[in-house]
């Protein structure tokens, strides 16, 4: 086996785990193509084809070789003084070390002497020889069994053994191929040596047991022999073309689910969509509940039609192809059915009481042990609504954000709820219209937990805004106040997300909220149960506002998330790929209380970096900045005496910071990010007279102190906008 040729191995065992073995096969296929390629065996070009069906491991790897090279190795032994005496007779130390690398005496005759670093050391030169495919294949199956992504295995007996040994992996295995082209190669794995049979569907397949004539014919005959298609985006594809078909037949669109799409393609080996329908009086549920039932307990896709509203039908993905489908079609509407009712009765009993009649049920329920109960967890949202509301609209938004918060959590005691977690907000809002409450209202209910995750929509209404606003600040003082602070990728509260979401409607809504006094609003509710951790809160809501701002920070996930959301990536995406990471630097490095205006902060720090003056400008505050935390005066103590201002350069840069200043100060105040930024392009010229002529650490303490002020005064008259230091570069 020294000729290269395709190389198959395939792992053939019981139903595998759904919701990981995408993930599965394709560690599976890339674990051994990356210890194959270390080896030698394989070259860096060569191309895999991953293969992933309920019943099977597999991958196809081109130009394999059945032996790697030799190598040629230089092996550093020891410095030359410690290898030979003075005779240049090898020391025992040195005959020692040869024998271990399996040479004798003669070799030492052979070594070569070379400087490393500053002493000259004695080489040993081998050849070490390739390994053999088997050898290396072997290895790379072992190292492939002990890396897989595996959260859970099962033990069961060694199919070699004598009944009492057992082998671990996440299905039992029962069959192991692996060909070298036409030629099994001897391996073995959990007990299973390396053949070329495998089986096919359990059901369809032609054959009992589908013998692989070589590597590349793996796949057609599996899909001919073995009524298998084994490649996982191969079978997707064909769900999604049959599903597409399908729904077309009836004039109707599949619901989009591409998590649902993957589950579906990991329980199949041959896909057939079949339709099925149920009673019509079932639609008067709410479509999110039967939607949420049909997908998670029978992974069916619901058909919708061309205005999005659910329809009396579905799509069932099946794993065998009879020549009558009604058993199988009848079958499946039967289970469904019985889901559908549960649905039904859930929604029939939750509407007998009120959302109200609810709420003092959750006093009841345990929020948190250091936090007391959902029911007073309710009420510090609703003070902290009720104070945004004011903020936002006076008291009739006040009014009707205390009023939602109050109710936003009582479907959690509802049945469905209980039953299905994932509608709580949905329910809450179908529960608040049918007691008669207002769409403003019953949307702020449904909306208050949004955004959940990245590129979802924001609440619909002001009303929801107060009260998503309210119970995330909420969720980030109480946890931060009782030290729950997220680590590393620890973060069990999900506070990075709800840190996001205030970011996000702060600045999305543009919402003229400082977070100052956010923070303190919504530490009062919580009387002295926490400690105030608003420094910390603070610096954690700014570092996720660089990651929000910063598009280099997203991976190809939330790239994705966000893409899917049409309306918030427009709005966002131009805003993340347009500023720099030094100027968004530069924009929270001064704290900005108002998240609202941190695009007209970047642009006026864009615009401004542009400017000629601009790098000198920014080099002489980053060195004033400096000059000033040597000095400890952080803060401003001392207004400047004109008296002191004895150098020509000093009093110019006196004069202009007395006209510019106060422009700028007046442009800041007006919003006028940009003009306030681009004032101070007129000091470039004195401050650098005053550090080309002005010595500030002089000896006469009081000249020191005010020359000292001078810089501070410059320091903040630069730095309102942002702290342009961090332009330099």
């Amino acid at each position: 086996m020294t000729t290269n040729r395709s190389l198959l191995v395939e792992l053939f065992v019981e139903e595998l785990p759904p919701k990981s073995l995408k993930k599965l096969g394709d560690s599976f296929a890339e674990l051994l193509v990356a210890s194959l390629k270390s080896q030698g065996l394989a070259a860096n070009e060569v191309a895999a084809t991953a293969y992933a069906s309920p019943r099977r491991l597999a991958v196809h790897i081109t130009d394999v070789a059945g032996k790697a090279a030799d190598k040629s190795v230089s092996q550093k032994l020891m410095p030359v003084a410690v290898g030979l005496d003075a005779n240049s007779q090898a020391t025992p130390a040195l005959l020692k070390k040869l024998a271990s690398l399996g040479a004798d005496d003669s070799a030492v005759a052979e070594l070569k002497r070379a400087m490393d670093g500053k002493t000259e050391a004695l080489f040993f030169d081998s050849v070490v020889k390739g390994a053999t495919l088997a050898e290396g294949l072997q290895r790379a199956i072992d190292e492939v069994l002990a890396k897989l992504p595996i959260a859970k295995v099962m033990t069961y007996p060694n199919p070699s053994g004598n009944g009492w040994e057992t082998v671990n992996f996440v299905r039992p295995v029962h069959g192991l191929v692996a060909l070298h082209g036409a030629e099994v190669v001897p391996v073995s794995v959990l007990g299973l040596a390396a053949g070329r049979k495998t089986r096919g569907h359990r059901f369809e397949a032609a054959v009992s047991h589908v013998v692989i004539r070589d590597a590349d014919s793996y796949e057609a005959q599996m899909e001919m022999e073995g009524a298998v298609i084994p490649g996982f985006a191969k079978r997707r594809a064909e769900i999604a073309k049959q599903l597409a078909a399908a729904s077309a037949k009836e004039h109707l669109t599949p619901i989009a689910d591409d998590a649902l799409l993957d589950e579906v393609t990991a329980l199949v080996e041959r896909p057939n969509v079949l339709a099925g329908k149920f009673e019509r009086e079932f639609l008067e549920v709410p479509q999110e509940c039967l939607i949420l039932t049909m997908k998670a307990n029978q992974k069916y896709f619901p058909l919708l039609d061309s205005k999005g509203k659910l329809t009396n039908k579905f799509l069932i993905v099946s794993n065998i192809s009879p020549d009558d489908p009604s058993l199988v079609i009848g079958g499946n509407e039967r289970v469904v059915r019985p889901r559908l009712a549960d649905a039904k009765f859930f929604f029939d009993q939750d509407r007998k009481k009120t959302l109200e009649s609810r709420v003092l049920g959750l006093a009841k329920v345990v929020y948190h042990n250091k936090l007391g109960t959902q029911g007073e967890r309710v009420q510090r949202v609703c003070a902290i609504a009720k104070a945004i509301g004011q903020q936002l609209g006076g008291d009739t938004l006040a009014m009707q954000a205390e009023q939602a918060a109050l109710l936003a959590k009582a479907d959690l005691l509802t049945d469905m709820v209980g039953e299905f977690p994932e509608l709580q907000g949905t329910m809450g809002r179908y529960y608040a219209q049918h007691d008669g409450l207002s769409d403003d209202i019953a949307f702020a209910i449904e909306d208050h937990y949004k955004p959940r995750f990245a590129g979802d929509e924001l609440p619909r209404n002001m009303v929801g805004v107060c009260v998503a606003l309210a119970d995330k600040l909420e969720t980030l003082v109480g946890m931060f106040g009782i030290g729950q602070i997220p680590t590393g990728d620890k973060d069990p509260f999900a506070l990075r997300r709800h840190a996001l979401g205030v970011i996000r409607m702060l600045i999305e809504k543009e919402l003229p909220l400082g977070l100052d006094g956010l923070l303190v609003e919504a530490m009062q509710p919580f009387g002295g149960v926490i400690t105030d951790a608003s420094v910390q809160i603070k610096n954690f809501i700014y570092e996720r506002v660089k990651f929000y701002l910063s598009i280099e920070s997203l991976d190809e996930q939330a790239m994705a998330e966000l893409s899917s959301n049409s309306q918030f990536y427009s709005a966002n995406a131009n805003l993340r790929a347009a500023f720099t990471p030094l100027q968004i630097d530069a924009v929270l490095s001064v704290l900005p209380q108002y998240l609202s205006d941190v695009q007209k902060r970047l642009m006026a720090v864009r615009a401004f970096s542009v400017l000629p003056e601009a790098n000198a400008l920014a080099a002489a505050n980053k060195r004033v900045g400096n000059i000033l935390k040597k000095e400890g005066m952080g803060a401003k103590v001392d207004a400047v005496n004109s008296k002191l201002l004895q150098e020509p350069a000093e009093q110019t840069l006196h004069q202009a910071l007395l006209q510019i200043a106060p422009k700028a100060e007046a442009a800041f105040a007006a919003g006028d990010y940009s003009t306030s930024l681009q004032a101070l392009a007129a000091l470039r010229v004195p401050v650098d007279a005053f550090f080309e002529n002005v010595m500030v650490m002089v000896d006469d303490k009081d000249l020191r102190t005010n020359r000292l002020a001078l810089l501070q005064d410059l320091r903040m008259a630069m730095n309102r906008v942002a702290d342009i230091s961090k332009l330099a570069t």
